[in-house]
């Protein structure tokens, strides 16, 4: 979908939308861009001065996330610092299970579709990536990574929302 499109959609018809300043999506240069934050299923785009934590994530040629499985408290805003220590593009998505997989199947389509969203951190070979999230919604979502053929090798994981 067109970003304006969606942006403009997200803005007629989400309700409450905050746009700030944060980074995303690994930007080595540090760059500070607006960051649509939208109330998702699986939580927001969080800020810098909210983190809590942060959680170290590796992503791997074999397809594979390490660790696999996070647990958070519920309101918790996490940094989320990927790092791909693979020898081909990898990305991370946040999302729900119904929702990464047809994703994925677009993405196995349309190989080339570009996106980028503020659950989603793309991570070149040997670099560094990172996503702020704030998980205000308990339950099981889901992450992966989404390239074509990635997702269907297995390359994917849960995040917990355990509510106190």
């Amino acid at each position: 979908m067109n970003r304006f499109i969606h942006v403009a959609w997200v803005l007629a018809l989400a309700g409450p939308v905050y746009v700030t300043p944060a980074l995303a999506h690994g930007e080595a240069d540090g760059a500070v861009r607006s960051v649509l934050k939208e109330q998702v299923a699986w939580g927001i785009a969080g800020e810098a001065v909210q983190v809590t934590r942060s959680v170290e994530i590796r992503m791997n040629d074999q397809m594979r996330f390490e660790p696999d499985l996070l647990e958070v408290r519920l309101g918790e805003t996490l940094r989320l610092v990927h790092h791909n220590d693979g020898q081909v593009m990898h990305e991370f998505v946040l999302g729900t299970q119904q929702e990464l997989e047809q994703h994925a199947e677009l993405m196995a389509r349309f190989p080339d579709m570009e996106h980028d969203e503020p659950y989603m951190a793309h991570v070149a070979p040997g670099q560094r990536g990172e996503i702020i999230w704030t998980f205000n919604r308990a339950g099981d979502f889901d992450f992966a990574c989404l390239i074509a053929g990635h997702y269907q090798a297995g390359m994917r994981g849960k995040v917990r929302v355990l509510a106190d």
